[in-house]
């Protein structure tokens, strides 16, 4: 994907547009490395309202910014108005970070799927993919994502399930052979054997309901993750970590996948440490 030169008279400005955006980490996450690289540039939180969405992309580029992250609900509409659409945001169906080229054009990629993986390989760098099947609950946009970067790696099969089959069987439909639909109410029985095993839903997630999926069929020899991060250790992560799983938590995949966009608009590769975690837990 192309960079977005920053005017050298001017601090390149970039975004996260969303409806709402105030809970959003994403400011605290890119003004640590701003402030960690010496940067001239801001980052900012933008509520952008649905609506406003096209007036509002048609005119930052002429205030100066160089790109930005799109967060719910707008992930799925920005596809529609960029000029320039990465393969693996048209699969996924969805884009997370936008670069304003200099030639006005608006290029849409999405960097969770390269998150969710860079956050594993750096948390359980022992994780092999194709030793066994994954299994991924959920069928939202995040699940996509995942189920994109888990076949991407290898993964032999990839087991899904979703409260809403349609959606599941939707992904299946896109993503081809390799992926085996489940019922809801069987959600347990597709960790049978399972080597990699994802939340993929916001169950879990503080002020949202329980994930009630039973996890007896859970093999210790199982990597488990969520992209929940409030809390940090989930229940199901607990749970896991109680059937001696290894585990990662979900906030890694939130700070790797800024990492592309950060660069690609400052012009500076970020690292993901425990600062930067410390950062945007503080």
């Amino acid at each position: 994907m192309p960079e977005t030169p920053a005017d050298p008279k001017n601090p390149p400005l970039a975004a996260v547009l969303g409806w709402p955006v105030a809970h959003s980490r994403s400011p605290r996450l890119h003004g640590h490395w701003l402030r960690r690289y010496g940067i001239e540039g801001h980052y900012v939180p933008l509520p952008v309202m649905p609506e406003h969405l096209a007036e509002v992309l048609r005119v930052m580029p002429r205030m100066g910014f160089v790109g930005a992250n799109v967060t719910i609900p707008h992930k799925e509409s920005v596809l529609a108005l960029a000029d320039v659409v990465t393969d693996r945001a048209a699969l996924i169906g969805a884009a997370n970070t936008l670069i304003f080229r200099p030639d006005g054009k608006i290029h849409a990629d999405n960097t969770d799927g390269y998150g969710f993986i860079a956050n594993i390989r750096q948390n359980a760098p022992d994780w092999i993919p194709d030793l066994g099947p994954a299994a991924v609950i959920g069928a939202g946009g995040a699940a996509r994502a995942v189920v994109a970067s888990l076949l991407e790696s290898g993964v032999p099969e990839l087991r899904i399930a979703n409260r809403t089959r349609v959606r599941a069987e939707q992904i299946k439909a896109e993503f081809g052979a390799k992926v085996v639909v489940y019922d809801w109410a069987q959600a347990g029985n597709m960790l049978e054997g399972a080597m990699t095993v994802v939340n993929a839903t916001s169950m879990g997630m503080v002020g949202k309901e329980a994930l009630r999926v039973p996890l007896d069929a859970l093999s210790p020899d199982a990597l488990a993750t969520d992209l929940v991060y409030t809390p940090l250790i989930t229940p199901f992560l607990a749970e896991a970590q109680a059937r001696d799983c290894e585990i990662v938590d979900g906030l890694g995949m939130l700070l790797h996948q800024a990492a592309p966009g950060f660069e690609r608009w400052f012009g500076q590769r970020p690292e993901v440490d425990e600062d930067l975690r410390r950062a945007v837990l503080a």
